[in-house]
């Protein structure tokens, strides 16, 4: 079972058998008699690729559960209750990771000397189980799974432009009145051709015309305050800009209701003590964090 944990948390047959510090033919002979103990297929191989089947993704879910319960037995007998151990893999979005999180990484490596933490900073959803995460930040609405969710606070959809800008161009005073402005898209929030907003409780699509396009957030913000149109971010991203003044807040009365901030992780019963360790850090280090943002 470790195998095929390993396999598919790696990646390859390769990899896994790099990261048990065995043989290649050692690895497969053990998938091979997983598979045949079983008698299903778990993985669909061909030479350039690997894949879950769809028993093979259930199996390996109950896998994770097997071993992270075997994992804390163990751990309830040594000093990695007292002292946890290991390497967390924790995955949030890039401007939020920098921001937040990556201060509170710091603050808990300093506390638990004996931890590692891999962060991976990207502006996607990442699938925690295919990916080999232990955590992820998630902002927006979070769709059924077994993951468990640990809410961390709120964060709304704000439209802003420069000073500058909004003195020459003139002030927006209803979402329609974009159609003559110009825009900065940020391919992450949306990836559409519309902002959305809330008019009298109804949902308000406007097109807009994009007079620059990113798919990085720190690269909008900047065209936005350098006075090239208005633009739509999460308020975290321009909270500093918004009380520096360097940008100003439009449209606030047709925000859309505010987004949920969470901290995902498996939904296992007994978690691993790394993780365990993590979240009881963390969770409510972030809330206090992003309470008073917008």
């Amino acid at each position: 079972m470790s195998t095929f944990v390993d396999i598919v948390e790696t990646g390859s047959l390769t990899a896994a058998a790099e990261h048990a510090g065995t043989s290649l033919t050692s690895v497969v002979r053990s998938l091979s008699k997983l598979e045949a103990q079983l008698g299903i297929r778990l993985l669909n191989r061909t030479t350039r690729r690997m894949a879950l089947t769809d028993e093979g993704r259930d199996y390996f879910i109950r896998c994770r559960h097997i071993l992270a319960e075997l994992e804390e037995a163990e751990a309830a007998l040594s000093a990695r209750q007292r002292e946890p151990t290991g390497t967390l893999r924790l995955t949030a979005p890039v401007m939020f990771g920098r921001l937040h999180v990556a201060p509170v990484v710091a603050a808990f490596l300093a506390s638990h000397p004996s931890m590692r933490i891999e962060l991976l900073l990207l502006d996607r959803v990442v699938d925690l189980l295919e990916e080999g995460m232990d955590a992820a930040i998630r902002i927006g609405p979070l769709a059924d799974s077994s993951l468990v969710a640990a809410t961390l606070g709120r964060t709304r959809r704000v439209v802003c432009a420069s000073p500058d800008y909004l003195a020459h161009a003139g002030r927006p005073h209803r979402p329609a009145d974009l159609a003559g402005h110009r825009c900065i898209r940020f391919h992450g929030l949306p990836p559409s051709a519309e902002w959305e907003f809330s008019d009298a409780g109804k949902t308000v699509r406007v097109a807009i015309d994009g007079v620059v396009a990113t798919n990085q957030v720190d690269a909008a913000i900047a065209a936005c305050v350098q006075g090239l149109g208005c633009g739509m971010f999460l308020g975290y991203q321009v909270g500093d800009a918004l009380t520096e003044g360097r940008l100003e807040r439009v449209l606030a009365g047709f925000e859309c209701p505010p987004v949920p901030v969470s901290l995902l992780y498996p939904g296992t019963r007994l978690l691993p003590p790394r993780v365990r360790a993590f979240l009881d850090w963390a969770v409510p280090r972030l809330r206090e964090r992003i309470a008073g943002g917008l």
